[in-house]
């Protein structure tokens, strides 16, 4: 089968509260927020999506808020995403280290297991994250007032999962989803998909000792690998299937399709389409500016809106 998967779509995790997501990705990050909608499983909390101009694939960070909703805090550890990394331009590693002591956001400085300068810090609800220090990444970034073209995030760089078994998960990234490894060191593993640029990576990492994982607030729910059309997309599933996979049928997301099914070690995996994008509802312009709701939930409008907090951004 001739490569279907163009690298990462997007990675989605569940959160506390929505200002401070907000707050944190928009404002210090200084993503995009390119889609202000809800969870179309529950509509009644919000989901978020940050990226750059047009939520461009591999760009793309989104989160459910579900503080004051009885969701337990998550557990990191083994069958999951543990990791999610940001790419920036190496010489803006300086800055960035500023700006998270300024605003009092604890962070490590320490390189990759593959020799990238990088930051380690943590989101507003235990979220791992990690910005790393690039040469070759071309994406255009968003920017604004304090953030120049120069330093400012490209889009996510790669998720690092946790795993008990890495041989099953390399099997399936290389066998099925038109990965190739491009480093191993004693822990971890790192594939590329695509270009193998930043927003194409995936590290896979010896769980060891780890306890268990169990989703919840401050995880990742799941990570995304994009697809060019719909017919590329049912063109995995049904290999996907063949080998044994249990995978979805295709869900409309309004902004692409998808499917959905958990790799050998648990984590959940989606395929997303790269069509038909963030603008199909409102201008390019004006993304992020109104909540949108699909469809089948506009008659429920008012009272959507009167159980979502209000966010300010």
């Amino acid at each position: 089968m001739d490569a279907l998967i163009h690298g990462l779509h997007h990675v989605t995790a569940t959160v506390s509260d929505a200002q401070a997501d907000v707050d944190f990705y928009v404002g210090l990050l200084g993503q995009r927020l390119v889609k202000k909608t809800v969870n179309f499983d529950n509509p009644g909390v919000y989901h978020f999506y940050y990226g750059n101009e047009a939520g461009d694939p591999g760009t793309i960070m989104t989160t459910f808020p579900y503080a004051g909703m009885g969701v337990r805090r998550g557990v990191n550890g083994a069958g999951q995403i543990d990791v999610t990394s940001f790419s920036a331009p190496a010489e803006a590693i300086d800055f960035w280290s500023s700006r998270l002591a300024a605003t009092g956001v604890p962070y490590t400085g320490a390189p990759t297991p593959f020799g990238e300068d990088a930051l380690h810090f943590d989101d507003p609800s235990g979220l791992h994250l990690r910005l790393v220090g690039t040469l070759d990444d071309g994406r255009a970034p968003w920017t604004g007032p304090d953030i120049s073209a120069a330093q400012a995030i490209r889009g996510i760089h790669s998720v690092s999962m946790t795993v008990r078994h890495p041989e099953t998960t390399g099997a399936l990234l290389t066998q099925l989803l038109d990965a190739r490894k491009v480093g191993e060191t004693a822990t971890t593993d790192r594939y590329a998909m695509g270009d193998g640029t930043p927003g194409s990576l995936v590290e896979v990492c010896r769980a060891g000792g780890a306890r268990d994982a169990h989703n919840g607030l401050g995880t990742v729910h799941h990570v995304a690998f994009a697809v060019a059309t719909p017919d590329d997309q049912l063109r995995i599933q049904r290999a996907l299937r063949a080998a044994g996979f249990n995978v979805t049928d295709v869900i409309d997301r309004q902004y692409f399709t998808s499917i959905y099914f958990r790799e050998p070690n648990g984590v959940l995996y989606e395929i997303a389409t790269l069509p038909p994008g963030f603008a199909i509802d409102e201008p390019l312009a004006e993304l992020g500016r109104g909540l949108k709701l699909p469809p089948q939930e506009e008659h429920r409008r008012a009272l959507i809106e009167q159980l979502l907090p209000p966010v300010t951004y």
